[in-house]
């Protein structure tokens, strides 16, 4: 007796079943087709196109978006996305009229839309929030368009292209054309909540300025709002208003160097037992009173003590040169030739002149021998040895490894100095998340669409994939704490604060298989059905898991 032949279908899943269920759980594809609509003849909406654009940016293979489809090629997609869709409807046409819509729309608007929606499924606190810029390169020209404003929806506020060109490049890139993006994360998870896709040559200062005026008109709380030392300018603080802030001063103010230096060894400092001390000073900057914070830091003081010595050693060598540039140098009077080496003596910094003075030399007309009737000149030639200035380097170097950190809550009692610092050093969740964009497993690592308005567009598309990703990791972690369970790390090590960039590791090799009609998901682990568990029933499902 013949048996007969089964049909075998074994189709990729690995992390993916992760992502698809975080972004069910934040109900993102209904908020979208219900936010832009759905067309009637279109077999894929705009929904879950955004949801395939978020699963192949945390894909982590790097592939670029004109391979869109291929990346799908193989991969449990209509499991993943929905019945009937298949690799060839994700097109690169389909997916630029997507971009083109969400660009419509206003991607600061929709993305604040989905990303609040989803901090309050989630449960994120948003009392404490954080403000940050970075740069985001980009290959190609992009010959400058005019400025046009798009209309959008009534829902929408009208949106005008960015301009895609040179400036400061935190990739140290000075060479590509790029655009920054404004981001505000919540200080729970690291959940990017706001965000604004600017030019590339903007001052963050500015940029900054705009950002507060967009943020008090859409979105209303009393939390605290942390930021780096672009916030602190006096426009910047008077648009603040009665928000509370904390923000970092930066020490090229007359005030803050005022400040600095008055805070002498013999003031008792507050030590906080982590390589810290701290001391509060009252005072009013930009008619706004507020607490500064000074913080002595013990490993950024190493560091400067390293990076002045470099500036003293420098700074001597370039005027030492000078100096025998000057020397030889002559001057008709002796006045002018003291006037020029006082004028030098004013540009030393970290250096000093000693043994100062005046040589003079007699010249004749011509060589050799002078006649008994040649004319003689009288020419003065400034004379000085190039030392250190102990007293100057002394000085800076009882000032170095200091800071200063601002807030406007002037009650201890409300937010404490220790409170001030750690809510600043928390500022680095902004910064995790641009590493995170970075990344060059990122599908973004490189741009390569040739519309500023795409780009735009596709800047949304990083911020949402950074959405998914910190959610999971932020529900993840709280499920193992309260569980007070862990998984192992990379070196074996029990940890309750797994990155999900390792988690999507751990599930790789993990197939749909379909045999004759029946799914089952192949190499689920102990430790994989354990990480699930924690996961939830939003991710399991993708898993075939009650």
């Amino acid at each position: 007796m013949s048996s007969i032949p089964q049909e075998i279908q074994v189709q990729n899943l690995d992390h993916l079943g992760i992502v698809a269920g975080i972004i069910d759980e934040i109900g993102l594809v209904e908020q979208v087709d219900e936010l832009l609509g759905i067309h009637p003849q279109a077999g894929v909406t705009l929904g879950q196109i955004l949801k395939a654009m978020i699963l192949n940016g945390l894909g982590f293979v790097s592939v670029p978006l004109y391979l869109f489809s291929q990346f799908f090629e193989g991969k449990a997609i209509e499991h993943l996305l929905g019945k009937g869709i298949e690799a060839s409807h994700l097109n690169d046409d389909r997916l630029g009229r997507a971009l083109d819509r969400f660009y419509e729309y206003g991607v600061t608007n929709l993305f604040t839309t989905l990303a609040l929606k989803a901090a309050q499924q989630f449960g994120v606190e948003t009392e404490r929030v954080h403000l940050d810029s970075t740069s985001m390169s980009v290959e190609g020209q992009y010959v400058p368009k005019d400025s046009t404003v798009t209309q959008v929806p009534e829902e929408a506020q009208p949106i005008s292209a960015i301009a895609l060109t040179y400036g400061y490049s935190r990739d140290r890139r000075p060479d590509l054309k790029q655009f920054l993006m404004d981001t505000i994360c919540s200080g729970d998870g690291d959940v990017p909540l706001y965000l604004r896709v600017a030019d590339g040559n903007e001052v963050d200062g500015v940029g900054f300025r705009t950002v507060i005026h967009e943020y008090r008109q859409d979105w209303s709380f009393d939390g605290l709002r942390v930021a780096d030392a672009a916030l602190f300018t006096a426009e910047n603080l008077k648009q603040m208003g009665s928000l509370k802030w904390v923000s970092r001063v930066p020490l090229t103010l007359n005030q803050a160097q005022e400040v600095i230096a008055q805070v002498t060894p013999s003031v008792e400092w507050k030590g906080v037992g982590t390589g810290y001390r701290l001391i509060g000073v009252c005072t009013t900057y930009a008619g706004i009173r507020q607490r500064w914070v000074v913080v002595e830091s013990d490993q950024r003081k190493d560091a400067d003590l390293k990076q002045l010595q470099k500036r003293v050693e420098q700074q001597e060598h370039r005027q030492r040169r000078h100096l025998e540039q000057l020397c030889k140098e002559s001057f008709a009077c002796e006045a002018d030739a003291i006037k020029a080496i006082n004028a030098f003596e004013q540009t030393l910094h970290y250096c000093q002149l000693t043994d100062v003075s005046v040589l003079k030399k007699v010249h004749h007309g011509k060589r050799g021998r002078p006649k008994s009737d040649a004319v003689c000149e009288e020419r003065f030639y400034p004379q000085a040895t190039l030392v250190h200035n102990i007293e100057a380097i002394a000085a800076q170097q009882s000032i170095v490894g200091r800071f200063i950190l601002a807030t406007n809550v002037l009650d201890c009692d409300e937010l404490s100095a220790v409170e001030v610092l750690q809510e600043y050093k928390n500022q680095q969740s902004s910064e995790r998340g641009f590493r995170f964009l970075k990344d060059p497993l990122f599908f973004t690592s490189s741009v390569f669409l040739k519309s500023q308005e795409r780009i735009m567009a596709l800047a949304m598309v990083m911020a949402l994939c950074l959405l998914v990703y910190t959610l999971a990791q932020r529900k993840l972690r709280k499920a193992l704490s309260e569980a007070h369970a862990g998984i192992p790390n990379q070196l074996g090590k029990m940890t309750d604060t797994p990155t999900m960039k390792w988690v999507f590791q751990c599930f790789q090799a993990i197939h749909l298989v379909v045999v004759s009609g029946h799914r089952q998901v192949s190499n689920l682990s102990p430790q994989r059905l354990k990480i699930l568990q924690f996961l939830g029933a939003s991710c399991g499902r993708y898993y075939l898991l009650e």
